[in-house]
């Protein structure tokens, strides 16, 4: 072999040595995304303690888990591409995004019934006694006012025929904070958290709204169609880790890790408070991942009273089933 060819050869086999980690490496890093929620309460415990705990990493992904004001600014920045993913409840911004023509779908249903606390002031002692009264949500449409909403309904309560007033108020600490202080608010839904906090200050859990059987669909994961269809390994993966986060919040011994970060996401200084917001965690999580068919029918329903263009949404045009089957298929639930 010639010496100068030979010479080649070695120089171009230490440049691919040299090269094979930095592949290697680009090869494995994780996926980026962006994941964005509204409910500052334990139902929304699923996506931190995913993040707190390494499981999104351990799914080759780098989630970014992002509180937002309201659920509509979480649609506004899918819609605009700016995020992959938002965990909320079927509620007038995301059943109106999804009639207003936005490809967005429910690709899981994570909390599929209605649950959390409805607290008023000590001097409520009916639904029938919230006539006339002032009660706290975080965004009209959002949310709060559809948990609201749905509790009114049950109850044969209408906002507008019983002079029930809505006043935004901000987060569920600062609702609490608000029925705490009085003169604001006279009730609101808040989580079982915030719930047993004011319920030791006196105030009155008028009902635990789990116990009411409303069909409805709760915390679910949801993400525009032609992101589903153009990344489906990424759907998948993050699928995987919430069914896994599940189970870890199950596991007994991992309950330290879930109280911390409960307390260090919802600003809480009392354990206990974060303890009856872990309490309810454990129970709240369906094992099987599908969307709730009966509670999204439920809220079109609701708001198809006054939109049109929800009440002629079909429920199997806002769910993708897809990698929820693959993964039931697998066994992993």
């Amino acid at each position: 072999m010639h010496p100068r060819f030979k010479s080649m050869l070695i120089v171009l086999a230490l440049l691919f040595v040299s090269l094979m980690p930095c592949n290697t490496r680009a090869a494995s890093a994780p996926t980026k995304i962006v994941v964005t929620y509204g409910g500052l309460n334990e139902r929304s415990g699923v996506l931190f303690v995913a993040k707190d705990a390494g499981i999104f990493q351990k799914h080759g992904l780098d989630a970014q888990v992002v509180n937002v004001r309201s659920g509509a600014v979480g649609l506004s920045a899918l819609a605009a591409g700016e995020t992959q993913f938002h965990g909320g409840s079927a509620t007038g911004a995301s059943i109106g995004a999804m009639a207003g023509g936005l490809d967005l779908v429910f690709v899981a249903g994570l909390i599929n019934k209605l649950d959390g606390t409805f607290v008023v002031a000590p001097n409520i002692k009916t639904p029938a006694d919230l006539k006339g009264k002032r009660i706290g949500v975080q965004s009209i449409g959002g949310g709060v006012w559809m948990f609201s909403m749905l509790a009114f309904d049950h109850w044969g309560l209408n906002p507008e025929r019983d002079n029930i007033q809505f006043r935004i108020i901000g987060d569920q600490a600062v609702m609490a904070q608000a029925l705490a202080t009085g003169g604001i608010i006279d009730g609101a839904y808040l989580g079982y958290a915030f719930g047993a906090q004011l319920e030791r200050q006196g105030f009155r859990v008028l009902a635990d709204l789990l116990n009411l059987g409303i069909p409805f669909q709760g915390l679910g994961i949801m993400a525009r169609r032609s992101f589903v269809d153009r990344s489906p390994d990424t759907v998948e993966r993050y699928l995987r880790s919430m069914v896994e986060t599940i189970k870890f919040i199950n596991t007994p011994e991992n309950k330290p890790v879930v109280i911390r970060s409960l307390m260090r996401t919802l600003r809480l200084s009392k354990v206990e408070d974060a303890e009856a917001g872990y309490d309810m965690m454990k129970v709240l999580y369906d094992r099987r991942i599908y969307a709730n068919v009966d509670g999204l029918r439920n809220v079109i329903r609701i708001l198809g009273r006054s939109n049109e263009q929800i009440r002629k949404l079909k429920v199997e045009d806002i769910i993708d089933e897809r990698i929820a089957r693959k993964l039931e298929k697998e066994g992993l639930f």
